[in-house]
């Protein structure tokens, strides 16, 4: 679940604004008022949003930005004159007075689209060495050879021994080779 930090320099705002956004179903860790404050939490966390105005207590949301870590969003809620200023693409802005439901409608599109990255990543980063894939293809040949086995009724038992005993594919491919070499 991706987080929101939400910094705002009167802490009224940042607990109502954290408050409104935690009934919408929103992981709201930190109401703050000062970039230091969501900077150190930013530093314990995988990723997620900040949503902030102009200006901090300590900061302005530039100088935020340029210290959170790269896998941090910011939504900035800021009246539209400031915005000319605000012309990065790793930057979302929302016009003052807020609208409750373009608050909630873009901060969800911008958790969407976090989630969806990390997911992809994450696929990504599973991708099999050629080694672990001959290791799986000769597990499911043995399995083919000697259980009369079609390659897909191969590939479905390895993957369900590996969900049942809470093991990867690859290191079920090797107790089978092992089982079955012995």
């Amino acid at each position: 679940m991706t987080s929101v930090i939400v910094v705002f320099p009167k802490i009224e705002d940042a607990k109502n604004i954290k408050n409104l956004l935690a009934r919408s179903g929103f992981h709201v860790l930190l109401a703050c008022t000062t970039g230091a404050q969501a900077l150190q939490q930013m530093n314990h966390l995988d990723g997620g949003v900040v949503v902030c105005g102009y200006k901090m207590a300590d900061m302005i949301y530039s100088q935020l930005r340029d210290y959170m870590p790269p896998q941090f969003e910011m939504l900035l809620v800021a009246s539209q004159n400031l915005w000319s200023e605000c012309s990065s693409s790793e930057l979302v802005c929302l016009a003052m007075p807020i609208k409750v439901h373009e608050l909630v409608n873009t901060l969800g599109m911008m958790v969407q689209a976090q989630e969806r990255r990390r997911k992809k990543a994450k696929q990504k980063g599973n991708l099999r060495s050629p080694e672990e894939q001959a290791i799986i293809l000769e597990a499911k040949r043995l399995l083919m050879e000697r259980n009369n086995m079609t390659e897909e009724d191969a590939h479905r038992y390895i993957q369900k021994c590996s969900m049942d005993s809470g093991t990867n594919m690859v290191e079920t491919a090797q107790m089978v080779l092992s089982i079955m070499d012995a």
